[in-house]
């Protein structure tokens, strides 16, 4: 829902000084997709995530979006992934088709390998609700992102000090 109310995360959690952050990109609906990447970018680095510590990386449509989520995740370089896309409902089943798998695959690759993934992927009925979200869903699949990765990874620090005593 556009400008909904999400309630606002605690300003610790929205720290990404020293966060690798993995961004996968759709091309389909380029110009959607393009304003979805460059709005993520800049809140990225308004949150303090360093450039060098930002991947980005284009994939044909929402549908393969999934796997290189899935090579990133393997790859254990990162603490929370993005996945931005554009899926414009047309004249045929193709549209529920591609949302629902590829949003359902998208879930699963974040289970699958315990990180993080903002989805991104707008789901739309015409080119003007894309074009209204474009920019405010790109900021939100960065806060999201950066946010997750500080919950996941103090509950892991939390997890490993108390499996661990003498660590601390």
């Amino acid at each position: 829902m556009q400008n909904a109310n999400q309630g606002a995360a605690n300003e610790e959690v929205l720290i990404g000084e020293g966060l690798r952050i993995g961004v996968v990109q759709a091309r389909f609906n380029a110009d959607v997709t393009n304003t979805l990447w460059h709005s993520c970018q800049a809140e990225l680095l308004r949150l303090g995530v360093s450039a060098e510590d930002i991947f980005h990386s284009t994939v044909p449509g929402a549908l393969e979006a999934p796997l290189l989520l899935q090579t990133l995740a393997q790859s254990e370089e990162f603490d929370a992934l993005i996945a931005l896309g554009c899926i414009i409902r047309g004249e045929t089943y193709h549209f529920e088709l591609v949302a629902n798998e590829s949003g359902a695959a998208i879930t699963r690759v974040g289970l699958d390998f315990n990180i993080p993934i903002a989805n991104a992927v707008l789901t739309v009925e015409n080119d003007a609700q894309a074009q209204a979200r474009q920019v405010e869903k790109g900021v939100d699949a960065a806060r999201v992102a950066v946010e997750m990765a500080n919950v996941v990874n103090s509950h892991l620090a939390a997890q490993y000090l108390a499996d661990n005593p003498d660590a601390a």
